[in-house]
């Protein structure tokens, strides 16, 4: 049964906030790091609310793509359409809202840039990953994991007007996460994935591979976070927590290809990325203001 008045509750909950408030942090963490000093606050603050609603756009119709095989599997049931709190068309209507308000709140008060950025990378997610990449190929959360990794770019870009080098790697950061974080989370439901026919790595190739790719992608994420460091843009502060949070990330990856009977790792390893990721952005910024240099030790 469809309601006729879905509350404002339902709305949100098809925003997928918790994923959205990971975007905003590495996207304002992008308009900070784009400056030396602190960037224009109305410009952080139109850049933050129009991304913010462009995302919770992008996970609308997410929403709507996905409601087929959200009735079907267990994690997903109870999002508000399988519940039918909110149906098809007021799904779409919202998410054309917020995502029409957010392209133009960029596009008017931030730069174009931004605004076409932002709109490829929701078009990105929202459709090429969610509705071709997803139920295509195993490497879906490769490809697709590009549109993901946008949000810093789009900070920095809200700042700039333009994307450097520090834009990118911020971007190749993320990227580079979004494989060994996801496939976590893919174990741990690949059964749901496999009753709903989307090819998932763990589902096309099995457990022992899946565990494999994450480890070489951790490590390749381990020598990832330590450019920022190499070309100069963050100092030690960044350096030492680089290197302890992903020798941290690391573990989970071994112990997960080293024990594959333990059940419970695969959500530790999936809840402790969202962790590691938001204290590398946040160590990002730390650094970033409070440098501490080599010369300054000795």
């Amino acid at each position: 049964m469809n309601p006729a008045r879905p509350t404002l509750k339902d709305f949100l909950k098809l925003c997928k906030l918790k994923v959205v408030a990971l975007i905003m942090l590495t996207a304002v963490v992008g308009m900070f790091m784009s400056t030396t000093g602190l960037p224009p606050m109305h410009l952080v603050i139109l850049a933050s609310i129009g991304i913010a609603l462009a995302s919770c756009s992008a996970a609308v119709f997410n929403h709507v793509i996905d409601q087929r095989i959200d009735t079907i599997m267990h994690r997903t049931k109870k999002r508000p359409l399988p519940e039918g709190k909110v149906n098809t068309k007021q799904a779409i209507a919202f998410g054309v809202l917020i995502g029409v308000i957010g392209i133009g709140i960029l596009a008017i008060g931030v730069n174009l840039l931004t605004a076409v950025l932002t709109f490829f990378a929701l078009i990105g997610y929202a459709v090429i990953y969610t509705m071709y990449l997803k139920r295509a190929t195993p490497q879906n959360i490769v490809i697709g994991g590009a549109a993901g990794a946008a949000p810093p770019i789009l900070g920095w870009t809200a700042i700039t007007n333009s994307v450097d080098l520090g834009a990118l790697l911020l971007f190749l950061i993320v990227f580079i996460w979004t494989p060994p974080h996801f496939w976590a989370l893919a174990i741990h439901r690949h059964e749901e994935y496999a009753k709903v026919d989307v090819p998932m790595l763990p589902v096309t190739h099995g457990l022992p591979f899946t565990r494999l790719q994450i480890l070489l992608y951790t490590i390749i994420l381990f020598i990832v976070t330590l450019m920022p460091y190499l070309v100069g843009m963050s100092s030690l502060i960044y350096l030492v927590g680089a290197v302890v949070l992903g020798g941290g990330f690391l573990y989970y990856a071994v112990e997960m290809l080293r024990t594959p009977g333990n059940d419970k790792l695969p959500m530790k390893t999936f809840g402790y990325s969202i962790n590691y990721l938001m204290a590398l952005f946040v160590i990002l910024l730390v650094d970033h203001y409070f440098p501490l240099h080599l010369n300054q030790l000795v």
